[in-house]
């Protein structure tokens, strides 16, 4: 299943802002570059064909990933960039698509593999949870642009919000076990225990941490 990764140039003051205010703006910067080339290294091991739509739309974001096609994200908030972006993923290829955002590097492969599956069957649309009342995966059969109309973006009413334009438009919708996005220090510490249960490999992640921990930062 081809994947469409959502993600912010990592320009320090730009990203992560929840990251830099406990980390430092540089910190979280660094952060994010890793989370990108991680991903990146994990998709394309999985044999994923992997696109990416960039935030801001003048950042030089391909020379992070200069294997992969990327394009620009267009819109005045998340839904309009998001509908944009998956109307070009379609066109580009119009099998079934997930969609992520680059600060989940440690998404399941199992968890991409049941996406597929529920596409594969009876699902229109597939949803990860998140514990903040949001959705770290969003998979499609086919673009959906009511699924992103008056979403309060941000908020904690987003999965609720999505599974409601779900029902009024008929979707079938299946839902994925919930994971967490990396976007506070407590996630970083969960991120932590994942990488030091072997749960996932991200090794340039891995050598971050351990570089900021030695320095006392993280």
């Amino acid at each position: 299943m081809p994947v469409l990764v959502m993600a912010k140039y990592p320009a320090p003051g730009r990203v992560k802002t929840r990251l830099a205010g406990a980390l430092g703006a540089a910190v979280a910067a660094e952060l994010a570059r890793a989370f990108i080339a991680d991903l990146s290294a994990r998709l394309g091991a999985l044999g994923a064909s992997v696109a990416w739509a960039f935030w801001p739309p003048d950042a030089p974001f391909a020379r992070l990933v200069p294997e992969a096609p990327c394009v620009p994200q267009q819109g005045r908030d998340l839904g309009e960039r998001l509908r944009a972006a998956i109307a070009w993923a379609f066109a580009r290829d119009p099998r079934p698509l997930a969609v992520l955002g680059a600060d989940i590097p440690h998404v399941p492969a199992a968890t991409l593999r049941e996406a597929a599956a529920a596409l594969a069957a009876e699902a229109d649309v597939v949803l990860g949870p998140t514990p903040d009342g949001g959705y770290y995966l969003l998979a499609l059969r086919a673009p959906q642009p009511a699924l992103f109309e008056s979403v309060p973006w941000g908020g904690p009413q987003v999965l609720a919000v999505t599974l409601e334009r779900a029902r009024a438009a008929g979707l079938r919708v299946h839902l994925l076990p919930p994971t967490f996005d990396v976007d506070t220090r407590a996630d970083l510490a969960a991120l932590r225990q994942l990488l030091a249960a072997g749960t996932v490999v991200l090794p340039q992640t891995t050598a971050l941490l351990e570089r900021l921990s030695r320095a006392g930062v993280a």
